[in-house]
């Protein structure tokens, strides 16, 4: 009887994940500087190569399939998550927003330092002349409505699993995945057809505040890339997320009790969600540039 648990909190299990997972960050942190550094003398045939980075890229993956399934472990098999626990789980899964917050913050940051004092750059307009941006009314706006329907979707599946509708949450979660991977569709054909790169262009080199060569183009490009392309990027996590999700609703983890795997999920799908409309609405709509031949693009 003195060995007997007296309090709501969850010891963990010795766990291999953490060396492992850090290993695998390691690896991936100096792969990413080779891959970035393709001048190297000392490492000529790794440098400017993704090897090492793809490396550390699988053992982070790995680290992070195995560590959740033993959480989902203690969870649904063995009843480890007390109130309490679940507590400090959504205390986590808000912090971890919080932090992306901060992230997209900086791009906005970034994007509005070049686009509201373009003359600290030179330039004489926001978006530079010879940048022909995207027209915000098309392929921009159908992918807003495929993002907002697809919290409505999740939605469903949220209040399905709360009445103890399975069937119900099964299809809204498969609808969210499906729009999830449409959106992601839509964004590569979207970027295929962009009248900008994210790297230089000759033709549109100029000069910055201080007289100093500025690409004109690497300007806009790599703003728009970074906020619309890290934002991209965190739909693909919260695919992947939700499809997990789907495969747990299948063979019946979530009860009406017990679904904080699903709503961490929701959240963070809320989330992209919200971060869309701000890139929509600043970077689609706000500095929408002229089309050849005059008029809005």
């Amino acid at each position: 009887m003195a060995g007997d648990v007296k309090h709501d909190y969850h010891l963990v299990d010795p766990s291999p994940w953490p060396l492992v997972g850090s290993i695998g960050a390691f690896v991936m942190a100096v792969g990413a500087v080779l891959w970035m550094h393709k001048g190297y003398t000392d490492f000529s045939t790794l440098g400017g190569t993704p090897w090492v980075f793809g490396a550390g890229l699988l053992i982070v993956l790995y680290t992070m399939a195995g560590w959740w399934r033993d959480v989902i472990k203690e969870s649904v098999q063995r009843g480890d998550h007390t109130p309490v626990v679940k507590l400090g789980l959504r205390y986590g899964m808000i912090l971890f927003i919080a932090s992306e917050v901060m992230f997209f913050v900086a791009w906005f940051w970034a994007y509005f330092h070049a686009a509201l004092f373009p003359a600290h750059y030179g330039l004489d307009a926001w978006p530079p002349s010879g940048i022909i941006t995207f027209d915000p009314w098309h392929l921009p706006l159908i992918n807003t409505l495929v993002l907002l329907t697809s919290g409505t979707t999740v939605t469903w599946a949220h209040h399905a699993i709360q009445t103890g509708d399975r069937r119900g949450a099964v299809n809204g979660l498969l609808l969210t995945v499906l729009l999830g991977i449409l959106f992601t569709t839509l964004q590569v054909y979207e970027y295929s057809h962009a009248g900008f790169s994210f790297g230089m262009n000759e033709a549109l080199m100029g000069t910055d505040a201080f007289g100093n060569p500025a690409d004109v183009s690497g300007i806009y490009g790599s703003t728009f890339f970074m906020a619309t392309g890290f934002h991209g990027f965190h739909v693909i996590v919260g695919t992947i997320f939700l499809t997990v999700c789907l495969f747990r609703a299948m063979r019946g983890h979530f009860t009406q009790e017990r679904h904080f795997g699903f709503e961490a999920a929701a959240w963070y799908w809320h989330f992209v969600d919200v971060v869309w409309l701000f890139l929509f609405a600043a970077i689609y709509v706000w500095a929408a540039g002229p089309m050849p031949g005059g008029g809005a693009h």
